[in-house]
């Protein structure tokens, strides 16, 4: 092939790229849309019925199960706290200790041990299909009143996977996946003591996991609370995941930073400054071919839309990394970031058990955004390695 030749194909790979980011609205109508949703949520009486993340649920496979949560205990501040199943899933529930706990959301690691996966179809891609039920699938939030909520959002054409079920201490419902995420949403009300799972209907299973003995320290304190998570989406899918977000629960979007090199978009919604952010990122322009698409295309081509990486509030950032690294933890990039630019974060090389990749992250006290751009393009390039 010539070198004119190679010049023609890249051209038209540009302008393919330029014709179908048609497909993307801009931020302005994403904002203008995202102003009616939110007058929608105090007509409907929506407004304040959702509030912050209780907690996040991992689901694996049943053979690798025990190992995600070695896996998570070992490389977070994260404590083993029970273990039950039921006839329909093994559940271990992972929490931050102390004063913290009330700041963070809880983990749920599941493994379903009968029934079908409503998830299975969002993780039939290339580089996912061989761990079927692999995936974080489900965000859950508390609501104040659960059957008021699913009776606004039924007249609204929300789907969700059942009626709403009973567990004695709480009730509890959730969406159908996101055809835009393959992520579900959670809604549980409280009636007894919060955050305890298990139910009459479960047995407790005998297990009990320590915190490893590290010859490095006790540099695990330094990782406190989950900060936010990160799902990737298609790029023409960006506005809708975002305002479908909004819709279910009472986040708004704040904003977004481009970076057109590597065709990427880091989208953030937030409850409030103090609360759990959700993120999305996306293409600026949808996959054309590997070459050409950009990092974070590349990915939702072999794995499909699905969390990306779990983040988590880190102290002493540079100590803490130093000793995941000495416990065996492999990163996708050096630290990036610095006190002057306000916060470092680094990635994590993604778990073969759960396939996520965790964040670390430090944000400096007088720092009062959420990312910087730098560290943005840093991090997403990062991907690629995946």
């Amino acid at each position: 092939m010539t070198s004119d030749s190679g010049a023609q194909i890249q051209n038209s790979d540009r302008k393919d790229l330029s014709l179908q980011s048609g497909l993307h609205d801009n931020d302005h109508d994403l904002r203008r849309k995202a102003d009616w949703i939110r007058e929608q949520r105090k007509r409907s009486g929506l407004q304040e019925l959702v509030g912050g993340l209780q907690c996040v649920i991992i689901n694996t496979e049943p053979h690798l199960q025990s190992a995600a949560v070695n896996e998570l205990v070992r490389y977070s501040g994260l404590h083993f706290y029970e273990a039950f199943q039921d006839e329909m899933q093994r559940t271990y529930v992972l929490k931050v200790p102390g004063e913290h706990r009330f700041r963070s959301a809880d983990f749920l690691i599941r493994s379903r041990l009968m029934g079908s996966n409503p998830f299975q179809r969002a993780n039939d891609a290339p580089r996912s299909r061989s761990l079927p039920n692999t995936r974080l699938e489900t965000f859950v939030f508390e609501t104040s009143d659960i059957e008021k909520y699913v009776s606004i959002q039924s007249q609204a054409n929300i789907e969700f996977l059942g009626d709403i079920k009973d567990f004695g201490n709480y009730c509890f419902i959730q969406t159908r996946p996101s055809k835009f995420t393959g992520n579900s949403l959670g809604f549980i009300e409280w009636k007894g003591e919060r955050s305890v799972y298990s139910s009459t209907m479960s047995q407790s299973v005998g297990s009990e996991i320590e915190k490893p003995i590290s010859s490095t320290g006790s540099y695990l304190q330094n990782i406190l609370w989950l900060d936010h998570a990160a799902t990737r989406v298609r790029a023409q899918d960006r506005n809708p995941a975002i305002l479908e977000f909004m819709r279910l629960t009472n986040y708004d979007f704040d904003f977004a930073i481009y970076v057109k090199s590597l065709n990427s978009i880091t989208s953030v919604a937030r409850l409030s400054h103090s609360d759990f952010a959700m993120v999305f990122t996306s293409g600026i322009a949808p996959y054309v071919r590997e070459e050409i698409s950009g990092p974070t295309e590349k990915f939702i081509n072999n794995f499909g839309p699905r969390v990306h990486h779990i983040a988590f509030q880190t102290e002493e950032i540079e100590a803490t990394v130093d000793g995941l690294k000495k416990d065996g933890m492999q990163f996708l990039l050096p630290l990036v970031g610095s006190p002057e630019e306000g916060l470092k974060q680094i990635f994590s090389q993604p778990s073969e058990n759960t396939l996520l990749v965790t964040e670390y992250i430090h944000r400096y006290g007088d720092f009062d955004g959420f990312f910087t751009r730098s560290n943005v393009a840093k991090l997403t390039a990062s991907t690629d390695k995946q």
